[in-house]
């Protein structure tokens, strides 16, 4: 049965174009083809990933934090309470209203300090700014890594910069180990992703994030069996273009170098737009939808391809709309808003400043932001350095 279902699945007409067959694909001693055993190696590969992440962390990133000055808030703990806390770990989550007040009077409190406690636990759990910055940290070091690997692997390739030099003898294009190391490489920074996703920081955004993962896997290990590879490296360099600037940003966020991370944000917001909204559906999903079909009839290995494609850009488009309305806020209000997917701490002051709010709104008063300082600005008028204007508390909502 087990041997059935994997010649089905091996089948040729699935994985390339009519008129071709895994015959056709065979290695010699002059030419080397992708196989499907080579994905293999990005499991050992994966794991020692993981190992470098874990000396990176704490040799490098931990020291250039301190060194960059992070500085980690006071969390005041939760007092002991066993029928809330039994309720915290039963749930996971915050009481409705309901049940606040049933376990007020069980606990012989006020429904506002449930509400506290409850606040105060669920800070406790949050993952402290040092994760967050050597998260950040190993994803830069590995972005800025892959995005110079890719450029250098293929400056001086005929189909980065003839986009129909994709198909030129397809599906008989050789394996380069250039092109190899470059695959593996990815592969197992997703792969190495997947197998922390439970352990990082977990975002708002933590069900795309595994939607995302696990089609780049998904696309990678296809193009490589398939011998998709000039694709499959044009979509990689793209996505790593616009990421290499993303956790950078983030780092500085931490930090708080407002100016420096504002200057980030922006960059990373111009390229990610661009690269894609642009440059991908133009060079990459126009080349597999058209291009190859100048050549080939449509066939499973087209449509699969295309269908993951399209799931990627799904997510660019989804991404693209937080990004959009942040780049929004920043130029109209002079302030970014705080990141939709973040897992900033909650408090009695998110409370009182809700509160503010809907009273300004009555009022039709102008609302005010508080800045890094505890004071207040008004955002109708944002605040003016060196004769321009600059955000207000420079906060950047970041994923």
């Amino acid at each position: 049965m087990m041997l059935s279902l994997t010649q089905w699945l091996w089948k040729s007409e699935f994985w390339l174009p009519p008129g071709y067959t895994w015959e056709d694909m065979k290695e010699t001693e002059e030419i080397r083809y992708p196989q499907p055993h080579h994905l293999l190696l990005s499991i050992p590969f994966a794991l020692l990933l993981i190992g470098l992440r874990f000396i990176f962390e704490r040799t490098v990133a931990v020291p250039l934090s301190r060194k960059m000055g992070l500085r980690e808030k006071a969390q005041r703990k939760a007092s002991p309470n066993a029928v809330l806390e039994d309720f915290y770990r039963r749930h996971q989550k915050r009481p409705k209203e309901s049940e606040v007040n049933g376990l007020a009077k069980q606990c012989d409190l006020q429904p506002r300090q449930v509400q506290r406690w409850f606040r105060s636990r669920h800070n406790q759990d949050r993952p402290s700014l040092t994760k967050k910055f050597c998260e950040a940290s190993w994803r830069s070091a590995f972005y800025i890594t892959s995005f110079i690997t890719g450029l250098i692997v293929l400056h001086n390739k005929s189909w980065f910069w003839d986009h129909r030099e994709c198909w030129t003898g397809y599906p008989q294009q050789p394996l380069m180990t250039s092109i190899f190391a470059y695959y593996m490489l990815e592969l197992s920074f997703y792969c190495s992703l997947v197998i922390t996703l439970p352990f990082d920081v977990k975002r708002k955004d933590f069900k795309e994030q595994i939607v995302h993962h696990v089609t780049t896997i998904f696309l990678i290990s296809f193009s490589y069996c398939a011998n998709y590879l000039r694709i499959g490296t044009l979509v990689m360099v793209i996505h790593d273009a616009s990421d290499c600037f993303l956790e950078p940003t983030k780092i500085f966020n931490y930090v708080k170098w407002r100016w420096t991370c504002d200057a980030l944000f922006l960059t990373f917001s111009t390229i990610f737009l661009f690269s894609r909204l642009v440059i991908f559906p133009h060079k990459v999903l126009y080349n597999t939808y058209y291009y190859s079909m100048e050549l080939y009839e449509p066939f499973f290995g087209y449509y699969f391809m295309n269908a993951l494609l399209m799931v990627l850009q799904v997510l660019h488009v989804f991404w693209s709309y937080f990004i959009t309305h942040m780049v929004y806020r920043f130029f109209v209000s002079g302030t970014m808003e705080k990141d939709l997917r973040s897992d900033s701490e909650d408090s009695e002051k998110d409370e009182k400043g809700t509160a503010q709010q809907k009273e300004g709104e009555r009022n039709g008063s102008f609302l005010s932001s508080s800045n890094s300082n505890g004071s207040f600005i008004s955002k109708e008028t944002p605040l003016q350095l060196n004769g321009r204007s600059c955000p207000t508390n420079g906060h950047t909502k970041l994923r």
